[in-house]
């Protein structure tokens, strides 16, 4: 990383995965930058109010300066409004986490969720985070909608997930990678076992409208003991019907209706 506001994006995105906080080496180690370089930027961001310093161990962690912001920018577009309705009835009734991203240029991003279970093991996530495409159900379902060679030129250009970092059964090889485009574009819907966490079954279906692209993927995750391959395939229904739901509203949202430019690959 050498320009300063690639840096300085750098820190901020490495802060928001680790909400716990790192200390200034930590960071500038995993993001290869001088500490010298490193504290001047984080003194910069704690001077506009983007980070602040603990006060247990000073580690540096992300304000909500941050979160504001986005959820400012959604609750603008109306993203919020008409999707989470339609989250909570397919929560309610899956009983596990139901989330929806949107396709901006070449990346998926978690926006908006809901938590349909109540007790016992359930699965929480940060939203906000860009999707790994090539391993996780909502990338395999919104890839499904493109060509292969699109696919694969995106999955290529963001890099496999490695099941050392994601999930055990994350696609090794590109090969493995396509199978499970090709299942998905014959199903309608996407079915993950232990390919994005540990532990953890998805499903997902894009939002879309008869022959046009896709602009968001709805999933649903819960653990691998109770949200089975059986259960994934018997709750599609309900979520291709809400998937249709949200796509035959979606033109009343600024977010929605403006066009989505993919980057040049």
């Amino acid at each position: 990383m050498n320009g300063i506001l690639e840096r300085t994006l750098g820190i901020l995105e490495m802060l928001a995965r680790h909400a716990d906080g790192l200390e200034l080496a930590a960071i500038a180690d995993r993001l290869d930058i001088p500490r010298s370089a490193v504290h001047r930027l984080l003194t910069d961001l704690i001077r506009v109010g983007y980070v602040r310093q603990t006060r247990d161990h000073g580690d540096y962690v992300l304000t909500t300066k941050l979160i504001s912001i986005g959820l400012s920018y959604l609750s603008n577009t109306g993203v919020v409004d008409l999707a989470q309705p339609l989250l909570d009835r397919l929560a309610e009734l899956t009983g596990e986490l139901v989330r929806l991203s949107v396709i901006d240029g070449d990346h998926l991003t978690w926006v908006v969720r809901s938590q349909g279970a109540r007790s016992g093991l359930r699965y929480d996530s940060d939203d906000g985070r860009v999707a790994k495409l090539s391993c996780s159900s909502s990338g395999q379902a919104w890839l499904s909608t493109l060509t292969d060679d699109e696919a694969m030129q995106r999955v290529v250009a963001q890099g496999l997930g490695k099941a050392s970092d994601f999930g055990p059964n994350a696609p090794a090889t590109l090969t493995a990678f396509m199978k499970c485009i090709r299942s998905a574009r014959t199903r309608g819907y996407s079915v993950t076992e232990e390919t994005y966490t540990a532990g953890l079954n998805a499903m997902a279906a894009p939002v879309r409208l008869k022959g046009q692209a896709a602009i968001g993927v709805i999933s649903v995750a819960g653990p691998t003991v109770r949200f089975t391959e059986e259960r994934m395939h018997a709750l599609a229904p309900e979520l291709l019907a809400t998937t249709a739901q949200l796509a035959a509203t979606s033109g009343t949202s600024a977010f929605f209706s403006r066009p989505a430019k993919a980057q040049p690959l």
